[in-house]
Parts: structure tokens; C-alpha cells; sequence
């Protein structure tokens, strides 16, 4: 398979897995993706598992102020995300649908309280992806929907489900600085909008989400880079008792190598937040470090 072709498969990212303490009042965890994550493969089918291990030092109020207290937690999923595109073409766009079923296992010590949860979490159903491809660039679209699958407990703060829906609609482009493709740039944004959270009755606001990544291939096929994102509450939650929105912003370093004669693909990341604040129905938001692992074959 020539490396073009890997290279856009490496760069997949349209969704994936969905923590509780993790993402920014959504489903959505930034940082999943990492280098070149705004390019569709090309036509096949495709797994990806991703393993994410996110180890919480603090819980920030609004302000940005850490919580008193010896405030912690880890969030260890496994995610299982299957990819087929189709081969055909919409609007000039290659045409592509995904699935994603999330595994999780959440740990929180708040205050003089400690939870846990496990279990399979809400899933993912993805029926467009679309990804345009020039010389030096790629531009990807998708839209999705994370269905309220997963076990919710509004008592619990660690419940592996959310107790609600959520539309994402993604957008994100890359550009290859030379012809050969060893230098690139790229951006992925992801736009949630979600329903009503049927035990508490209260409609979460839109979220907004940036993953960014610059990376350099060298000849010997591993690929190394700088990544980082920066995600935003948009809109105050209907019904919460604070008009506070969530914000979190980290940077990271990725390693990736492939395996052309086994179609197989292996990459990880660290991410460090340094910026995280509170809002929404929580009130507060985690702020710490993430693993991710990523596994994918050519099926």
C-alpha cells in the first residue's frame, strides 16, 4: 500500500471514545486524534482501537481555581471504532460511515466522597464522512450522533454514560508543506449540540473543540510531532443553577509508526493540560494529563 494512502489513515480522525470527566461538556474527548487528524482514508474497511488512560490532579472551579481539598480520579476507556469507506463519491468527496463502541472505567476521589463506574458507554453512529483530497491537502466533513446507550446515575459523577444525546458535526483540513509529504499541519474541529438530560432536566449548551497537530515524517517511516487542543462551552446549560461555561486547553507531543506489509498502524500521545475552568452542570472541570494509544489495521 503506498505511504500516501497510509498517511491519510493515520490522519483519520472524525470520533471517538466518550469519558465523563474528560471532555468538555460533552461526549467528545479532545486530544483522541493527535497528527493529521482531518483526512479520510481511502475506500476499505478499517478497525482502530483506542486506549486512553487520563490521570486527574485537579478539579478547577469557573475561575480556573483549583477545588481545597485532595481532589483526583483516572479515566482508563477502550474504544472499538470501525471505519468503511465505501468507494463512492458525494459532491466530489470520497463517502465513508463509522461506528464506535466505547469501554470505560472511571475513578474519582472528590472531596470526602469517592465513585466509580464501568462499563460500555454511550455509542457512536457516524453515517457521513467525507473527505476531499489535493496534491498537498485534505479536507474532511462528518456528522454523527452519540445515542444515550451507556448507564447514567445523576448521583454518580463518574457514570460512564451521560444521560443524554449529542450531534457532532466536525470540519478540519491538512496541508503537506512539500510535495513528498514528510512536513504537515493540521486542524480538526468538532461542534456538539445536545439534547436533554432526562434526570435532571437540563439541556447542556453547544461545545466547540480544536485539535491541532504539526508533524514531520522521517525516512524510516516514524512520524513525530507536536499536538495540543483547546475546546470551549459555548452556550450556559438550560436549567443548570450557573450560567458558567467549561474550558480546557492542553499541548502534547505524538510518535507514530506504520507497518505497510501488515497494514497496520501504532501510535501514542501524551497531552498535558495547563488551563482548565468550570461551567455548566458540573460546575467544575478536571484538569491533568492523558495516554493514548492507538492500534489500526487494514481489514
Amino acid at each position: 500500500m503506498p505511504y500516501q494512502k497510509l498517511a491519510l489513515l493515520t490522519a483519520l480522525g472524525i470520533a471517538t471514545v466518550a469519558t465523563p470527566a474528560f471532555a468538555v461538556n460533552g461526549h467528545y474527548p479532545p486530544g483522541i486524534e493527535g497528527l493529521g487528524a482531518a483526512a479520510a482514508p481511502p475506500p476499505g474497511l478499517y478497525y482502530r482501537g483506542y486506549l486512553l488512560h487520563y490521570d486527574i490532579d485537579e478539579f478547577n472551579d469557573a475561575s480556573g481555581d483549583a477545588l481545597p481539598g485532595n481532589n483526583s480520579g483516572t479515566v482508563t476507556a477502550l474504544a472499538h471504532r470501525l471505519i468503511w469507506m465505501t468507494g463512492q463519491t458525494f459532491l466530489g468527496a470520497d463517502y465513508g460511515v463509522e461506528t464506535i463502541i466505547p469501554m470505560l472505567d472511571t475513578e474519582l476521589d472528590v472531596g470526602p466522597g469517592s465513585f466509580s463506574d464501568d462499563g460500555v458507554g454511550d455509542i457512536f453512529v457516524g453515517p457521513v464522512i467525507l473527505g476531499w483530497h489535493g496534491q498537498q491537502w485534505d479536507v474532511t466533513f462528518a456528522t454523527g450522533h452519540w445515542f444515550d446507550t451507556g448507564d447514567f446515575d445523576a448521583t454518580n459523577p463518574a457514570s460512564i454514560g451521560k444521560g443524554y444525546e449529542t450531534t457532532m458535526l466536525t470540519l478540519g483540513g491538512m496541508w503537506h508543506f512539500d510535495a513528498a509529504r514528510t512536513w504537515n499541519v493540521s486542524a480538526l474541529s468538532r461542534y456538539e449540540i445536545k439534547t436533554e438530560q432526562g434526570e435532571t432536566e437540563i439541556t447542556p449548551g453547544d461545545s466547540w473543540l480544536v485539535e491541532w497537530g504539526l508533524g514531520h515524517r522521517l525516512a524510516n517511516g516514524l512520524e513525530l510531532g507536536l499536538v495540543g487542543y483547546d475546546a470551549w462551552q459555548l452556550e450556559a446549560d438550560d436549567g443548570a443553577a450557573t450560567d458558567d461555561k467549561a474550558e480546557r486547553h492542553a499541548i502534547g507531543a505524538e510518535v507514530g509508526y506504520f507497518w505497510p506489509a501488515a497494514g497496520v498502524i501504532l501510535k501514542g500521545a501524551y497531552y498535558h493540560e495547563y488551563d482548565a475552568s468550570g461551567g455548566g452542570m458540573r460546575g467544575i472541570e478536571s484538569e491533568g494529563d492523558a495516554l493514548r494509544l492507538q492500534f489500526t489495521k487494514f481489514l
